[in-house]
């Protein structure tokens, strides 16, 4: 008798919601739910083509690939291209050093004369 009750209230509580999803409001929410991450991945890859266009900092400046001890003009190593280092598992630096983003090349500056100490090439991407 006790299972009987058991069972009975069990089918109680689940039969409202079995009788209330009609087919086609189910049909419905699966469709905004596929809508919403639709919506998400193009935000994700605008978010993403936004953070990784570089904007030179010099007017009709064109990237061309720098070597050790070359000389970068105070405006390429500003804060703007500042890259933190423990992201992509680099040596800290020392001082007046910064790891900063020239193109899609990370450069070890000095920034007190603002020369090259080392090249990491095609080495940013986003997170």
């Amino acid at each position: 008798m006790r299972k009987l009750i058991v069972l009975g209230l069990m089918m109680a509580t689940a039969m409202p919601a079995a009788v209330s999803a009609k087919p086609g409001e189910l049909r419905r929410d699966r469709q905004e739910i596929r809508q919403d991450q639709r919506e998400l991945r193009q935000d994700r890859r605008e978010y993403r083509r936004d953070r990784r266009a570089y904007v030179s900092p010099v007017r009709g400046w064109r990237y061309h690939r720098v070597s050790r001890g070359y000389r970068l003009q105070p405006v390429f190593w500003g804060p703007r291209y500042v890259v933190d280092y423990r992201l992509y598992r680099l040596r800290a630096p020392y001082g007046y050093q910064r790891w900063i983003r020239y193109g899609d090349d990370l450069l070890l500056v000095d920034i007190r004369n603002g020369r090259v100490l080392q090249v990491i090439p095609n080495r940013y991407y986003t997170y």
